[in-house]
């Protein structure tokens, strides 16, 4: 028999949480709706990869649907949740142009708000995207046939320690192509301010901009 005492689970949680934190990824939320199969049709219009579809009996049946880039999915169905048909609300979907998720979202078939910014927190809706183009502060709104909620929200540069610098990527050719785009414009802001010599460095500096601007770091200058 050993004589060393065995190390209490608390002691053991503690010492692991401490060292080697365990991933916590946030893979599906449900969606409570009363028609699965109009919910189904709405999400599929939206262009919403549809992942599973399946039943056992007449009691249960859960659909997943994973919105373009994301990693993470709704479940909606019958037996899946007792929460009230549409009481699902704020909702967050992000993305990096609002005006053109908006106009994408609606030529899919859903009814979007206008856009609209807060100049702060607590402040009032102000109609129109953020003049400064800020992240966090633009947002439009939509709902699905049962009425839960969407929120989308427009971010280009995260909070810092929002993201791991080291695990950053983009969900989209869409989202890459826009922050290319971003980092060319700050890069010939860069030139500039150098001399306007071309320099021939400029994908080292681009994804220095553009990781730095995902993951809420200082931008290279």
């Amino acid at each position: 028999m050993s004589d060393v005492a065995p190390a209490r689970p608390s002691e053991k949680g503690s010492d692991s949480a401490s060292t080697h934190p365990v991933d916590l990824k946030l893979e599906v939320v449900v969606i409570p709706v009363l028609d699965v199969d109009r919910a189904k049709n709405f999400y599929g219009g939206l262009g919403w990869r549809l992942d599973a579809d399946f039943a056992v009996g007449d009691a249960f049946r859960v659909v997943q649907f994973t919105p373009p880039g994301s990693p993470g999915s709704i479940h909606f169905g019958k037996g899946v949740t007792s929460a009230a048909p549409g009481s699902a609300q704020g909702l967050y979907l992000v993305v990096s142009d609002i005006v053109a998720a908006r106009a994408e979202l609606i030529a899919h078939g859903a009814d979007v708000s206008e856009v609209f910014h807060r100049a702060g927190p607590g402040k009032p809706a102000v109609g129109g995207r953020d003049p400064e183009g800020r992240s966090y502060v633009s947002f439009a709104t939509f709902t699905d046939p049962d009425g839960n909620g969407w929120l989308l929200q427009e971010i280009t540069t995260r909070f810092p320690g929002r993201l791991d610098a080291k695990a950053t990527g983009f969900a989209s050719e869409a989202d890459l192509a826009a922050a290319m785009r971003r980092a060319s414009i700050a890069h010939g802001e860069h030139e500039k301010r150098t001399g306007g010599q071309h320099d021939v460095n400029w994908p080292d500096w681009y994804a220095k901009y553009m990781v730095a601007e995902q993951s809420g770091k200082e931008l290279p200058l």
